[in-house]
């Protein structure tokens, strides 16, 4: 469950990472994380927010509002995990 959501099998979340064949295949041997994944996914997206000068608070309440399920210092754990 990625964002709230299911994860698509048919739908590759890190293609900058491995290729749509080797995800499915992954996935359909239950060998994707999808907590690791969706961390991934809320650092990269931390990063970029960054990056174009938003203030980390103001990144941090983005993505809570992206996943509402976590709460504020679960997202700054994640992001400055290292």
């Amino acid at each position: 469950m990625l964002n709230g959501n299911i994860i698509n099998t048919n739908e590759n979340p890190i293609p900058e990472l491995i290729n749509d064949d080797i995800y499915d295949l992954l996935t359909s041997r239950g060998l994707i994380n999808e907590k690791s994944v969706r961390d991934y996914l809320i650092k990269k997206r931390f990063r970029d927010m960054r990056k174009s000068k938003m203030r980390a608070s103001e990144a941090i309440d983005q993505l809570r509002a992206e996943y509402p399920y976590l709460q504020f210092d679960t997202i700054r754990k994640i992001v400055y995990q290292t």
